[in-house]
């Protein structure tokens, strides 16, 4: 990581908010589940250690962190630690699915537009009327066939 990959990754961090803190546990399995799990959404994450109660420097435990998780780290300052790691999943766009609507006629996407209440009362009233021409035909049969 260069140094102006890691200066831009330190500016977004500011605004973040630290997700977990490291306190007298240090590093076990559940920090480490915790922040793998928390990679999955995201490519950067802050840490924080308390520094009274931590059995480790926040240097060693973000080592230690980076190390159990395929990260890198981007900063350590004070009590706080900076990861990253990058996720090809949040950078490939998704491709995009065609629109499609029960209510579109004729490649309108406003099913309130008038022409398109026009259209479709038409055809329902065409197929009522085909509907009721079938009913008469089928009365007609029934009253022959008898």
């Amino acid at each position: 990581m260069t140094s102006k990959e890691r200066a831009a990754l330190r500016a977004q961090a500011n605004s973040l908010e630290p997700l977990f803190q490291v306190g007298k546990g240090g590093v076990n399995d559940a920090l480490i589940a915790q922040t793998e799990d928390a990679f999955r959404t995201r490519e950067l994450l802050k840490l924080k250690v308390l520094l009274e109660t931590a059995p480790k420097s926040p240097r060693e435990i973000a080592e230690e962190i980076a190390k159990a998780t395929n990260s890198e780290v981007v900063q350590v300052v004070g009590g706080s630690m900076i990861f990253y790691r990058e996720n090809p999943e949040l950078n490939d766009p998704k491709p995009k699915k065609a629109k499609t609507s029960k209510n579109t006629i004729k490649g309108t996407k406003n099913p309130n537009r008038r022409s398109v209440r026009v259209a479709k009362a038409k055809k329902a009233a065409a197929e009522r009327k085909t509907a009721a021409i079938r009913k008469a035909e089928r009365n007609r049969r029934k009253s022959a066939d008898v």
